[in-house]
This record gives C-alpha cells, structure tokens and sequence, in this order.
C-alpha cells in the first residue's frame, strides 16, 4: 500500500511506515503518466526513508488539477437535495437525475481555492445553511485512467442551492470551498464496498454531530462516473473526481465557526479542517 503526500518540500511516499522524501518529483507530471505507483516505487527503493513526516508541511495534493463532483449519487443526498428544494419547486430534478443515465457532474473548485488537512474551510457570509459533505474522491490522469482515491470535502451552501437549482455554482464554489488529503491512497485497485466514510463534527469540547455511511450506498460506479466526466473534455494536467456524499445532517444543522470537521476513509486516513 502506497500513499502521497504533497508537502512544502516536495512529494512524500509513505510505504510500509516509512516516509520517501523525492523533492525532485514534479507533481502534475505524476497525472500524466499511465501508472504513476509503478514509477514512484522504482524511486523509492534508491531513496533514503524518513521514520516520520511532518504533518505542518503537508499540503492539499493539488498543484494545477481542477476539482469537478458528481451530485446526487447516494439515496441520502437524493432525499436532502429533495428537501431543500422543495419551496422552489425544484424537488423533482433530483429524483429525475438520481434514476437517470447521466448523471450530475459539475465543476467544484480550481487549484487556489483548495485546501489541505490542518488547513480552514470557509462557509458563505450570506448563507445560514451550510454543512460539509464528505466523499471519496478519484484521482485521474489524463488518459481519464482512476490511479489512486483521497478524502474530499465538499462545503455547500443548502439555503442557496435550495432557493434555486440554478444557484448550484454559488452554493458549492468559492474560496476556500473544497478540502481533499491527507494524502493520495495510490491503487489500482478500488475500495471494497464495505468501506465506511465517516464524518464527524466538533464544536468546542462536544460532537454536535457524527454519521457515516459505506461504498456500497454509491449508486453509480467510480468507473462510471469518471467515464461521462471525461467525454468530450479534456484535463491536460489529470483531475480529482469527487463522487458524492451519503452524509447529510438533518435540516436543522448548520456549521459554525471554529468547528472542527473529521472525514474518515480507511485505509486513506484522515481529513482535518477547522470552520473559519
């Protein structure tokens, strides 16, 4: 099992406990290569490892990779969508995309507006309704090839987005919107459908909130959904792909500042970001 960080020093390889600093790596070249694990292994066993890595210098594993998701990919995120909508009489968009063929994929962030693990999200100054959404998220190459899976956390403005689905872009993109890390999990291999998301939420000394849901709640494959996001588009430098949440906290919850948001994946690791 192999995973990468992005750090200020440059890219890590994290096998069998140990840390591989290979500074010398150019990041968006390693999304332009058929099997980037198989290259970054050949490194490794001529570098000197490192017991430990600095979590300080860990940064979001993006350099200059758009972000796009894919929308109403989990029963729970139908039913909330549904939800919030209703007042605006757009409840019926999501029942209708959540059955159909294509499904929602939109643009989530570019590179300025991603943070890391340790870093702040930002909720809207004119939005009363917002909650995270975590989600496994597909790290593609170019070719449109899935080489490895992260942690995404995709902030989202419910009132706005609810007010009207046109409003989606407003609702999910602005700075500061989107989170991913703490590193990439590198596989060829996806995760089993057992595998449990997590996600918990911390304000002050108290959970205010905590779910989690697994792969198996995904509706449409991760093969499938990097399929329709790479027809008739193009990502010269790869792209990260988050698939959706099964997550949603009831209507009531909003978060606050300072609290402190928790995305677990096994065996990627933890997401860590605190509400500015």
């Amino acid at each position: 099992m192999m995973r990468l960080y992005r750090t200020l020093e440059g890219a890590v390889v994290e096998q069998d406990g140990a840390f591989t600093p290979l500074p010398d790596i150019e990041w968006n070249s390693l999304f332009r290569l058929s099997d980037p694990a198989a290259m970054l292994t050949d490194r490794v066993v001529s570098a000197a490892s490192l017991p430990t890595l600095s979590r300080q210098t860990v940064l979001a594993p993006v350099e200059a990779q758009e972000v796009w998701a894919a929308g109403v990919t989990y029963f729970r995120s139908r039913d909330a969508r549904m939800e919030e909508a209703k007042p605006a009489g757009g409840e019926d968009f999501y029942a209708r995309v959540y059955e159909a063929e294509r499904p929602e994929l939109f643009m989530k962030a570019t590179p300025h507006r991603v943070v890391g693990t340790g870093q702040g999200v930002r909720i809207r100054a004119d939005s009363h309704w917002n909650v995270p959404e975590p989600e496994l998220t597909l790290a593609i190459n170019t070719e449109g090839r899935i080489f490895g899976v992260t942690i995404g956390n995709d902030m989202s403005s419910r009132d706005i987005e609810g007010e009207n689905p046109l409003y989606l872009p407003q609702a999910k993109v602005y700075d500061q919107c989107c989170a991913l890390g703490p590193c990439i999990l590198l596989t060829n291999e996806l995760l089993h459908p057992t595998t449990e998301i997590s996600l918990r939420i911390n304000r002050g000394a108290q959970t205010v909130f905590d779910g989690a849901t697994t792969l198996a709640q995904l509706r449409r494959t991760p093969e499938e959904l990097s399929g329709w996001l790479f027809r008739d588009n193009s990502f010269p430098n790869g792209c990260f792909l988050m698939t959706g949440t099964g997550i949603v906290p009831t209507s009531t919850f909003t978060l606050k500042k300072g609290d402190i948001i928790q995305i677990t994946i096994e065996p990627i690791g933890t997401l860590n970001n605190t509400v500015l």
